[in-house]
């Protein structure tokens, strides 16, 4: 009988290396049953996709879990990342539109964020490492020239408010109708 003479990586943890599919294996699966990713996309235009995500980060089951999630510290461009991709994989957009929507959905998850007083989000990870993220001379204390108004809070915000070029027009309209009564709906709840 022949023995093993050296313990491979593989034996080590238990796994065999060719269990693994075929190379080309994919493409003898039926055509009649192809995945969600194969056929046409849901959405071809940008507007459309962008108010379907709209529609499913403001449902308030998934707004709650979302504000949850952003006042935990998870990163928005993660977020944003997880929601693009899981629409993808369920054959809503091809992967071009979802590169495209990956700004929009951003300035979402901002003004989320935002209309939830959730002003310590964190857009990236390592955003506060960043050295192209800091601003030239934000260490230096602005001069107060006017006494009266040493109590007044300077309110600064990492992103500029949404555009109509990033999330459109009648969406643009919808964030700020909508979104902020959706948000004070479940801060009533919490």
């Amino acid at each position: 009988m022949a023995e093993k003479i050296k313990q491979t990586q593989f034996d080590k943890v238990g796994v065999n290396p060719f269990s693994a599919p075929t190379p080309g294996e994919s493409l003898t699966t039926p055509t009649d049953m192809p995945k969600s990713w194969e056929r046409p996309p849901q959405y071809t235009d940008q507007g459309n996709a962008m108010e379907a995500v709209y529609m499913e980060l403001t449902q308030i089951d998934n707004l709650r879990k979302l504000i949850d999630l952003i006042d935990e510290g998870t990163s928005l461009d993660e977020i944003a990342q997880v929601v693009l991709y899981k629409g993808y994989t369920e054959g809503k957009w091809t992967p071009d539109l979802m590169i495209l929507l990956i700004e929009p959905t951003l300035y979402l998850l901002v003004a989320i964020a935002d209309y939830a007083d959730i002003k310590d989000y964190i857009l990236y990870d390592g955003e506060e490492n960043d050295p192209d993220a800091e601003i030239h001379g934000d260490d230096v204390e602005p001069v107060n020239w006017d006494e009266d108004d040493e109590d007044e809070e300077i309110k600064t915000d990492k992103m500029a408010e949404p555009k109509a070029e990033s999330l459109g027009e009648s969406l643009l309209s919808r964030v700020e109708s909508e979104l902020p009564s959706k948000v004070e709906q479940l801060k009533g709840d919490m």
